[in-house]
């Protein structure tokens, strides 16, 4: 069984190798992959983000947990969702909702199932005592049921849907990445035909196929890996010399 670790620990400290000595000591055949641990502190769209690009490309059955939780410790509920061809772990603040459809939720349960937990659990490290070994523990057969009591809902964040203008269509950064690209909420999808993206300061980007289809240094836009449209400059980062970041709003005409 594959389990992946979606977090804002970071690698300097010790808790991402925690946590999946907790999942081997439970399931030691699990197969852990770190999606990544870069995520921004408390960025819960970061990893929302994450999660919905990467969780497509794993085989059906992975467990996907995503602890970017700076609510730890509160009333917030920790969550499992069974949906589409995966499971979903982490808390219910919004960070698993845009990897999961509506159309493809089967199941949402609270996990609230002492049995689940290490015997000493914190108020600082859920990913360690609660997420870990519930990923584990369904890893090792047991019923998604038994996580704890199915819940009607869970929370969603919005996602910010490209607007209609009179010069083509609003839309936001909605991540940058580690090259300095600014990838937008505007999908591939929707992509057939634009020409141009226009950026704050009235600059007016090009659309191309691939990022050395400029000169070296120039700026372009282009649909990425992701799926969405994203600005990037050509062996340059496109957010500290654009002068973009998340949130940023552009027009893509």
């Amino acid at each position: 069984m594959i389990i992946t670790l979606t977090t804002d620990f970071g690698l300097r400290d010790s808790f991402a190798g925690t946590m999946k000595g907790v999942i081997l000591g439970i399931a030691p055949a699990a197969q852990i992959v770190d999606l990544t641990h870069g995520i921004a502190a408390g960025d819960i769209r970061g990893g929302a983000f994450a999660l919905m690009t990467a969780a497509p490309f794993f085989p059906a059955g992975t467990i996907h947990v995503a602890v970017i939780d700076p609510g730890v410790g509160s009333a917030r509920k920790a969550i499992a969702i069974r949906a589409g061809r995966a499971i979903f772990l982490g808390p219910d603040n919004g960070v698993l909702s845009w990897a999961v459809k509506p159309e493809d939720v089967f199941e949402v349960r609270s996990v609230d199932n002492a049995e689940v937990f290490l015997p000493q659990m914190s108020n600082t490290f859920h990913g360690r005592d609660l997420f870990a070994p519930a990923a584990a523990w369904l890893a090792a057969n047991r019923e998604f049921l038994e996580l704890g009591p199915e819940l009607t809902g869970f929370q969603r964040m919005n996602w910010p849907s490209p607007i209609r203008v009179k010069e083509g269509w609003k839309t936001e950064v909605i991540h940058v990445d580690a090259y300095g690209n600014a990838i937008t909420a505007f999908p591939a999808l929707q992509a057939n035909g634009v020409r141009a993206v226009l950026i704050p300061g009235e600059k007016r980007i090009p659309f191309e196929r691939f990022y050395s289809a400029v000169p070296r240094g120039d700026s372009l836009a282009v649909v990425g890996s992701s799926g969405f449209v994203e600005i990037a400059i050509n062996q340059g980062d496109a957010a500290r010399e654009l002068g973009l970041h998340t949130g940023s709003e552009v027009i893509i005409v």
